[in-house]
Order: C-alpha cells, then sequence, then structure tokens
C-alpha cells in the first residue's frame, strides 16, 4: 500500500483526522472514535499519516469538503500515477 502524501481538505476532515491521532497516541479512549474517525483510524493507524492529517492548518478549508473538491482532488491523483 503506498502511504498517502496529501492534507486535509476541510475542517471537518482534519477534525476526525485530530480525534484519531489523539485515539493513537493513548490521549483518548477508543470509545471516543465514531464515523470518520473510526474508518480514518482504522485505515491509516501506524502509518504516520494521521498526523499529517491532523496537521493540516485549517485556515481556508471549507467547513466540508464538496463533490467537486473530491473530483478535483481525484484528478490530481490519477495524474500523478499517469506521470509514474
Amino acid at each position: 500500500m503506498q502511504p498517502i502524501t496529501e492534507k486535509s481538505v476541510s475542517k471537518a476532515q482534519q477534525a476526525a483526522a485530530g480525534i484519531a491521532h489523539a485515539v493513537e497516541k493513548g490521549e483518548l479512549s477508543k470509545s471516543k472514535l465514531r464515523g470518520a474517525s473510526k474508518q480514518m483510524y482504522q485505515g491509516m493507524k501506524g502509518t504516520g499519516e494521521l498526523h499529517k492529517f491532523a496537521a493540516t492548518k485549517t485556515k481556508g478549508l471549507p467547513q466540508k469538503k464538496t463533490d467537486e473538491a473530491v473530483e478535483e482532488r481525484a484528478n490530481q491523483l490519477v495524474d500523478e500515477l499517469l506521470e509514474s
């Protein structure tokens, strides 16, 4: 599995990553995980990627990501894969 090298695309995603990262570090109990934070924890624990998502500055980020933002990021990833 290739490591994820991106940052959060919304304030909500950054917050979920922050909770998952706190659980990973032992600062919060696993019982605090719900929804997106639980999925992020299960998918990225031990990879160091939770820290990158949680450390994203929220200034200028939308509260929630839009379908356009998701599509734009998907296009960027496809372009990166085609280049390599």
